[in-house]
């Protein structure tokens, strides 16, 4: 009678694994329906590494989901106006810049209003936010005025410095900060007569490790798609980033599709490769400090 009970037990299991993942009629309709959400999404990705291909003429005259013979050509013809490497460099840089300094100082930030009691400390935090109701081009004429007087203007500094007082990184790793990092654990740190700042790099930090690398994603991608603050700001044809620059091939020198494609596969590419590599922590980021331990 055991021996009969102990076939049944896993037979029964079987048939209930079996059943989840027996394929009906409703699993197939969302899997179709999310199988051309994902076509519509690549589409326009795909078409523009297409007609990166293509002349101008062709791109004007003709609808195609070939590729054409004319990458070389329109490669040449956008070097011989703009400087595109350069540009792809003075964003790798911009952007790289901001991110480190943006993590580092909204991490520090956000270790003062987690783990310090203060007077103050909630409406100080609450005003914080308040600032993120701003839109950021209102407060492009005072940055001018401001870096105009301290003599930054067309220098990175006007660009990166804005960018390193990211009001949402605090708020952000705030969350992250409280749900993760003990009291018990500072404490311990300073009954060592660590400093704060030896306390906040040695223990604070490497444990904040996967909010920092996830909010690091998309720190990068925004500052990399910055394009209107450094347009206002920029006057100097070779510190331009690469978004900039890309405007420019259609602003100044007519509209060449095939150039134009060109330059925005070239100007999205690194952000592509970030997705694709990262997509895991960008995914799980979503769930980073939304539940209290």
């Amino acid at each position: 009678m055991q021996t009969a009970k102990s076939i049944e037990q896993p037979s029964a299991a079987i048939q209930q694994y079996a059943s989840t993942k027996r394929l009906t009629v409703g699993k197939v309709i969302i899997y179709l329906f999310l199988t051309g959400l994902a076509v519509i999404c690549i589409i326009p990705f795909y078409l523009m590494l297409i007609y990166s291909t293509h002349n101008n003429a062709t791109i004007a005259s003709t609808f195609t989901f070939l590729p054409g013979p004319f990458v070389a050509d329109n490669y040449m013809n956008m070097a011989s106006k703009i400087n595109i490497w350069r540009g792809f460099a003075n964003s790798f840089f911009i952007a790289g810049t901001s991110t480190v300094l943006s993590l580092y100082i909204g991490s520090l930030t956000a270790y003062g209003f987690a783990k310090f009691k203060f007077k103050g400390r909630t409406w100080l935090f609450m005003f914080l936010l308040a600032t993120m109701m701003v839109p950021g081009q209102l407060a492009l004429i005072g940055m001018y005025r401001l870096f105009s007087t301290l003599g930054l203007l067309d220098s990175y500094a006007a660009i990166i410095l804005p960018a390193a007082a990211n009001a949402f990184n605090v708020f952000f790793i705030k969350q992250f900060m409280e749900s993760s990092i003990p009291d018990e654990i500072i404490e311990s740190a300073r009954v060592d007569s660590a400093g704060e700042f030896r306390t906040f790099n040695q223990i604070v930090l490497p444990i904040l490790g996967p909010a920092i690398s996830a909010l690091g994603i998309f720190t990068f991608i925004g500052s990399w798609n910055n394009f209107l603050t450094p347009l206002v700001l920029f006057f100097s044809l070779d510190k331009y980033p690469l978004p900039v620059l890309v405007a420019l091939v259609q602003g100044y020198y007519g509209m060449d599709y095939g150039l134009l494609y060109l330059g925005v596969a070239i100007s999205i590419l690194p952000i592509i490769i970030v997705f694709a590599i990262f997509s895991r922590q960008i995914i799980g980021s979503v769930a980073l400090g939304a539940v209290k331990g």
